[in-house]
């Protein structure tokens, strides 16, 4: 397998981007090919000790930043790192395109460059949730569609189950729906009508699932607009960010908190690694014909060696393929409500 990096995209790339590659390929066989500028890469290599035969650099010249209008940039910088590196994904010249880039080009690059798998009308982008003391759910779409069809619901629904499966290992997950009350006749016409679609489904629906029932593992696919997915992805991260600030806060505020503090420093770095989104890996751009994966923007070396690993089972399970060969039974659904 080749699994190709962003060596450009991020708040800290390359040089975490380069030190993630270095401690991920220690981990395994596969060649991790790091395309960016070739000096700025190669500076940063010459700082580590790594077998060449499983690191190589691909020279790129252009840079598409965040503040870079994503459509034009995937269309004029041909010699950027996003573009070249989707391109070596479509040319199977890479067998996954991983990145810290700005969302927008990757999602503008899956979308102009590897097309949309057929009968897929808006791809997703997939992130994983953190629950509290339980295995982590999944979030789609968790922000590339702000505005959304029953049937897009229904779609991520069914990427999100099967990525859950192949890659994640959860059988038979549960599905559940966002929405503002757990009854079926609850919620707007889009998640009415979209209830309906995912209950006429193979998927293992549990219904509607109120936000504060998220965090609590309620279902292992949450289902939502991007625009919602978004919000919630956002305040669980504000939420646990200044709950832990505040702990850190109560557990230095005195001889007695501090001694509290070392007794329980296992329990509140475990508390901590919950929230810590550099365990979990990337967030994949499910519906694409070709895995991109993409990473949290300011990711540091332990994310980015987590996201090539976990990077490995999506290429591995076919998922691209599964979703390819579920979209007929979305679309006898969606006809069927038509009729």
């Amino acid at each position: 397998m080749r699994i190709i990096l962003d060596g450009m995209g991020g708040d800290n790339a390359p040089a975490s981007v380069v030190e993630g590659a270095v401690l991920a390929s220690k981990k395994i066989e596969h060649i991790i090919a790091i395309i960016g500028q070739e000096e700025l890469i190669n500076a940063e290599l010459a700082k580590y000790k790594f077998d060449s035969d499983k690191i190589e650099v691909i020279d790129a010249r252009e840079v598409i930043s965040n503040d870079d209008a994503p459509v034009r940039a995937v269309r004029s910088k041909k010699d950027s790192s996003i573009v070249k590196g989707i391109n070596l994904v479509k040319n199977g010249e890479g067998d996954i395109f991983i990145s810290a880039g700005s969302t927008g080009a990757l999602l503008a690059g899956g979308l102009f460059i590897l097309g949309r798998i057929q009968g897929i009308d808006r791809p997703a982008l997939a992130s994983v949730y953190p629950i509290l003391g339980k295995k982590p759910s999944l979030l789609v779409d968790a922000g590339a569609n702000a505005e959304c069809k029953p049937n897009n619901l229904l779609e991520f629904g069914v990427m999100g189950s099967i990525y859950m499966e192949k890659v994640i290992g959860r059988e038979n997950p549960r599905v559940g729906l966002v929405n503002l009350g757990a009854e079926a006749a609850k919620g707007t016409t889009l998640t009415k009508a979209a209830y309906d679609l995912l209950e006429q489904s193979h998927l293992n629906f549990v219904g509607n699932v109120e936000a504060r029932e998220v965090p609590k593992g309620a279902c292992d696919v949450i289902v939502a607009d991007g625009f919602t997915g978004n919000v919630i992805l956002k305040l669980t991260e504000g939420l646990a960010w200044n709950i832990l600030q505040l702990i850190k806060k109560k557990f230095t505020e005195g001889t007695k908190a501090k001694l509290g503090a070392a007794l329980l420093i296992d329990k509140i770095n475990d508390l901590k690694k919950n929230f810590d989104y550099s365990e979990y890996g990337g967030a994949p751009i499910l519906g694409v014909k070709g895995p991109i994966v993409k990473m949290h923007g300011s990711s540091s070396a332990n994310a980015v060696m987590n996201t090539i690993l976990k990077g490995i089972p999506y290429v591995e399970g076919n998922v691209v393929d599964t979703i390819q060969n579920s979209v007929l039974e979305i679309e006898e659904i969606t006809l069927s409500e038509h009729e």
